[in-house]
């Protein structure tokens, strides 16, 4: 099972030199790091010079611009490095399981965030307070939908928790792309350290699971995508501090433990219960199907996919 779970390995041919410099975990998530910053730069540049940021923009008009800075240097990083560095088929992108897989992430978010509100509804944290039918849904579906679905998981899953996972195993990459998937929320608006552990904890676990268990980032930019729409364009809440324009109009009550604070529902006790059962069945999953990557020192040489 430990073969089938290393989508890179290294040539038998490689010098000692570009072992160390190019394929190489820490090599390949450096090329990838500076690509993408390099890529941001170009492309935050081409989006000023179009207008498609700055005052007197409408709020479509940004979304697409911001869109474009979330999706472009990401995946074209990820494209370089997969394709130039590591010379393999990008599987974890397949078009083919786009529908099948990026639908099941989808319904799972769904329900996964409907089950938090739903909750705090019980719990008498939750109040609807009205709707606004007219809500303007696109700027919110491009960007903490589609962008940051894509972005967000191409950076910390494919990127950060599969290289990881190839060069310490499965246990430290958890670790490592969890926390950097909290810390990199913690300047978001009302952001405390404990809604960056809970998001850690919560989401960043969560996917990274559901991501070793699939191997398929379409599973996790379906519940990331789906996760932060309901919560900001359905439900109303705060997406990871962020104000939201939801079709329902919503307030929370009660202490900052139950409701999440000014943060959101991500900072609730109750998101992060049920995220963690979640990924406590996910992880029994990876138990049983033996998939439980040991560092690189102590396993066998995998195979490589050609």
């Amino acid at each position: 099972m430990e073969a089938g779970q290393v989508a890179f390995v290294t040539p038998v041919n490689a010098t000692p030199w570009q072992r160390r410099m190019v394929f190489s975990p820490f090599a390949r998530i450096v090329f990838f790091t500076a690509l993408y910053f390099v890529l941001f730069k170009l492309v935050s540049a081409a989006v000023g010079v179009l207008g498609l940021v700055g005052p007197g923009v409408t709020a479509d008009r940004r979304a697409f611009g911001i869109l474009l800075m979330q999706l472009v240097p990401a995946l074209g990083a990820y494209l370089v490095l997969v394709k130039a560095v590591e010379r393999r088929p990008v599987r974890e992108l397949a078009w083919r399981d786009l529908p099948g897989r990026g639908g099941a992430g989808l319904l799972l978010g769904a329900a996964l965030f409907s089950a938090v509100v739903l909750v705090l509804w019980l719990a008498g944290s939750y109040h609807v307070t009205g709707t606004n039918p007219s809500v303007n849904w696109l700027p919110a579906l491009l960007t903490t939908g589609l962008g940051a679905g894509i972005g967000e998981e191409i950076i910390t899953r494919g990127v950060l928790y599969r290289i990881v996972e190839e060069g310490l195993g499965t246990w430290w990459a958890l670790a490592i792309s969890a926390l950097f998937f909290g810390a990199a929320h913690i300047f978001n608006p009302g952001a405390t350290l404990w809604s960056s552990l809970a998001i850690a904890i919560e989401a960043g676990v969560l996917l990274a699971l559901l991501y070793h268990v699939t191997r398929s980032l379409w599973t996790c930019v379906g519940l990331h995508a789906a996760w932060n729409v309901m919560q900001g364009t359905v439900y109303g809440i705060p997406v990871s501090g962020t104000a939201a324009h939801g079709w329902l109009v919503s307030e929370r009550s009660g202490p900052d433990w139950l409701s999440g604070g000014v943060f959101g529902a991500e900072a609730s006790v109750v998101a992060l219960l049920i995220c963690s059962t979640v990924s406590a069945l996910l992880l029994v999953i990876a138990v049983r199907q033996g998939s439980i990557l040991r560092p690189s020192w102590r396993r066998r040489p995998p195979i490589a996919h050609n």
